[in-house]
C-alpha cells in the first residue's frame, strides 16, 4: 500500500465520520469544459437575474481560476434522502409544498462545518494548505463530483449517484496535495427522459441543459420581483423550490434514507404549511417561523408572494379571504400576486355558484314536471 492510498482511505474514513456519505477525488483540472459551458450559459442569459454567476465566472470555470495552488479536490456528498414522497402534497390545494432540502437544518451551516472538521483534520495530518466550499463559494461542484466519481450530471442538470439517488448536498475542498484521483463519474441516464417531461414550466431547452428563468426553484427563490404570468399556474402549490425532476429519477430506488443526515430531517411545521398562515405573516412572524431555515434567505415579502401564487392555484374559494388581506400589503410586488390569486379564486367561487344556481333550477323544474 502506497503512502498516498493510505492517505486517501483515511481521508474517506474521516469523511465518513464527520457525516459525508460519498467522498472522491479528482485532479485540479479534471473537468476542462467547464468554463465554455459556463460561458455558453451566461451569454445565452439562462442564468435569469442571479447576476454573481457572471460576475464571477472566471472563479467558477476551473479551480485554479479560484486559487492558483490547488492541485486535488476532494469532493464530498451529504444525503438529504427523504422518508416519504416528495410529490405527495401535489394535489392538496390549501398546503403549500417546500422543497425537501429546505425541510430541515440549513444545509450551508450543516455541510460547512463538516467541510471545516474534516479540513483540519487533513491539514495537520498532512501539513498541506486547502480551502473548502459550499455552495455560496464560486465553485462549480456538480462537474467536479462527476470528475471525483461520485456520479454523473443527470439530464437535469443535477448530480446522480447510483447509491444516492438524486439527494445529495455536494461539498469541496481544495488542496495542495497531489492526491492520485478517481475515475470520474459515467453518464447512466441512457434513453430515460422522465426528469424532462416532469418539468411543470418547461425549464429544460435540451437535455443537460437548463433554462433557469424558467425553472420554479429559480422562480420562487431567486426571483424577487413578479413571477412572469405565464408560469404562474405551473407553480401549483410550490412555495419554496421544486423537486419534481428529482423526485421522478429511477435511480432513487437506490438511496436509502438511513443514510440521510439527521440535521436535514423535516420539521413537523415545513411538511404541509397552510397557505392562509403563510399569507398572514409579517416580517417578525416570517423570522420566527423560519429560523434556522435556508427559506430564511428569501425574506417575508417572497415567501407571502409565493403563498398567493399558490393560492390562486388552488381552486380553494376559503382561501379569497386571507387573499383579500393582501391587498392592502404594503409591497407592491405582494399586492400584485394578491390581485392575481384573488382574480382565480373568484372565478372559482363564481363557477361554483353558478353550478349551484343551475342544480336548483334543475331541481325546480323537475319539481313543477
Amino acid at each position: 500500500m502506497t503512502q498516498d492510498k493510505a492517505l486517501i482511505d483515511r481521508i474517506r474514513a474521516k469523511a465518513a465520520e464527520v457525516g459525508f456519505v460519498a467522498c472522491g477525488i479528482a485532479r485540479a483540472d479534471a473537468a476542462p469544459r467547464t468554463a465554455a459551458r459556463l460561458r455558453e450559459w451566461l451569454d445565452e442569459g439562462r442564468h435569469g437575474s442571479m447576476i454573481w454567476m457572471e460576475e464571477r465566472a472566471h472563479h467558477r470555470g476551473s479551480p485554479a481560476g479560484l486559487w492558483s495552488d490547488v492541485r486535488s479536490v476532494i469532493a464530498l456528498g451529504m444525503s438529504y434522502a427523504p422518508p416519504g414522497d416528495p410529490l405527495a402534497l401535489a394535489d392538496v390545494g390549501d398546503r403549500g409544498r417546500i422543497s425537501v432540502y429546505a425541510q430541515g437544518g440549513d444545509y450551508h451551516d450543516v455541510v460547512k462545518k463538516a467541510l471545516k472538521a474534516l479540513g483540519r483534520w487533513l491539514a495537520q495530518e498532512a501539513g498541506c494548505d486547502l480551502k473548502v466550499f459550499v455552495d455560496t463559494a464560486p465553485v462549480m461542484e456538480k462537474p467536479l463530483a462527476e470528475a471525483a466519481g461520485l456520479g454523473w450530471q443527470g439530464k437535469h442538470t443535477n448530480l446522480v449517484s447510483q447509491q444516492h439517488g438524486s439527494w445529495l448536498f455536494l461539498g469541496a475542498i481544495y488542496t495542495t496535495l497531489d492526491l492520485t484521483p478517481d475515475a470520474g463519474g459515467r453518464d447512466r441516464c441512457g434513453s430515460c427522459d422522465a426528469c424532462q417531461r416532469a418539468c411543470p414550466t418547461d425549464a429544460f431547452p435540451a437535455p443537460y441543459r437548463l433554462d433557469a428563468r424558467r425553472c420554479i426553484s429559480y422562480l420562487t427563490i431567486e426571483h424577487a420581483g413578479p413571477i412572469p404570468q405565464e408560469f404562474r399556474a405551473g407553480i401549483g402549490n410550490r412555495i419554496y423550490g421544486c423537486d419534481d425532476c428529482l423526485a421522478v429519477c429511477p435511480w432513487n430506488k437506490f438511496a436509502q434514507t438511513a443514510a440521510a443526515n439527521r440535521a436535514f430531517a423535516g420539521r413537523a411545521e415545513f411538511a404541509a404549511p397552510r397557505l392562509a398562515d403563510l399569507i398572514a405573516l409579517d416580517d417578525a412572524g416570517f423570522r420566527e417561523v423560519f429560523r434556522g431555515s435556508p427559506i430564511k434567505r428569501i425574506g417575508r415579502n417572497r415567501m407571502v408572494r409565493n403563498a398567493l401564487i399558490a393560492a390562486g392555484n388552488s381552486g380553494d374559494a376559503t382561501l379569497v379571504e386571507p387573499v383579500v388581506t393582501a391587498l392592502a400589503d404594503p409591497d407592491p410586488v405582494v399586492r400584485g400576486a394578491a390581485v392575481w390569486a384573488l382574480g382565480r379564486l373568484d372565478a372559482v367561487r363564481f363557477a361554483r355558484e353558478r353550478r349551484a344556481d343551475e342544480a336548483d333550477a334543475a331541481v325546480i323544474a323537475e319539481w313543477e314536471r
